[in-house]
């Protein structure tokens, strides 16, 4: 087995261990043993813990950028549609028998208080989906805000969902998502209007009777 081989095989379990049965509960012996390699090798790749819960987040941010771009990507044309399907994707993700909820916020709960360098990461995970939203969003012409409210959505709809065991809170999530969006449209469209009469006939009398 290469050195290679042997790391993706670790991260492999590791990444499984630690979502189902939590980051703190895992020790090393378990994982060697699930990764099927020596407590020496597992050690000469991961010198400590933390650097195997490092990775583990590193490769858990990539699979999650890379299944939300993926869902965007297959939705509809309109920015609406392509908002919407976020939450649509964590649907998806809710009804997996595997779901444990988000394994960022696992990670922040458990060791974020004493673990710098995790909680760092964390805070990279989360403020690269919020940027990834008002990416989304910026495509409608609303305001950053409805950015904010709905990653906020999204990142709630986790936690309920983690706790609960109910599938039906991204539906619920969508729906308000679809809520908060149409009224950031429809602010626009007002908006809109009013600029157009302030620039119509008004306008048209007052260059006409200058001339």
């Amino acid at each position: 087995m290469t050195e290679d081989e042997a790391r993706e095989q670790i991260l492999t379990a590791a990444e499984e261990l630690y979502y189902r049965k939590g980051f703190a509960a895992v020790g090393m012996d378990e994982l060697r043993t699930a990764a099927g390699v020596s407590l020496r090798r597992l050690y000469g790749i991961f010198p400590a813990k933390d650097d195997i819960v490092a990775a583990v987040l590193e490769r858990r941010h990539a699979e999650w950028e890379g299944a939300i771009s993926a869902a965007v990507a297959g939705a509809g044309p309109t920015p609406r549609e392509r908002l919407l399907a976020v939450y649509r994707y964590l649907e998806e993700w809710f009804c997996d028998d595997g779901f444990r909820g988000c394994a960022f916020i696992n990670a922040f709960g458990e060791l974020g208080g004493t673990h710098p360098a995790i909680a760092q990461i964390v805070k990279e995970h989360k403020a690269s989906f919020q940027a990834y939203m008002a990416h989304l969003v910026s495509a409608t012409g609303a305001s950053p805000l409805l950015a904010a409210q709905l990653s906020i959505l999204a990142e709630g709809a986790q936690s309920t969902a983690a706790i609960s065991g109910d599938p039906q809170v991204a539906v619920q999530a969508r729906r308000a998502a679809e809520v908060l969006i149409e009224s950031a449209l429809a602010d626009l469209d007002e908006s809109a209007a009013a600029s157009h009469a302030v620039g119509g006939p008004a306008q048209t009398a007052r260059v006409e009777s200058s001339q």
